[in-house]
């Protein structure tokens, strides 16, 4: 593996280590991840998979408001083509 140091600003660094602290994990760790996370194909069906099992893994009372959401955002279905009207 290879070691790469870099200067970050210091309120970055503050907040990789409390984002660290939270996840009970060290700040390499988070800050690889998150690379990770950046470099991958974010489009993806596959990368959309991995976010999904990735956590914070989600409450059924959160996933109920998402698919609410979902379903109130949607337009109705409209049978006349534009050059119909």
């Amino acid at each position: 593996m290879t070691q790469l140091t870099i200067k970050i600003p210091d309120d970055l660094a503050r907040c990789l280590e409390g984002i660290a602290s939270a996840q009970r994990k060290s700040v390499e760790q988070v800050a690889v991840e998150r690379l990770h996370s950046l470099l991958r194909n974010t489009g993806s069906p596959e990368a959309v998979r991995r976010a999904m099992m990735e956590p914070p893994h989600l409450s059924p009372s959160a996933i109920d408001d998402l698919d609410a959401a979902i379903a109130s955002g949607r337009l109705p279905v409209d049978d006349q083509g534009a050059f119909e009207r």
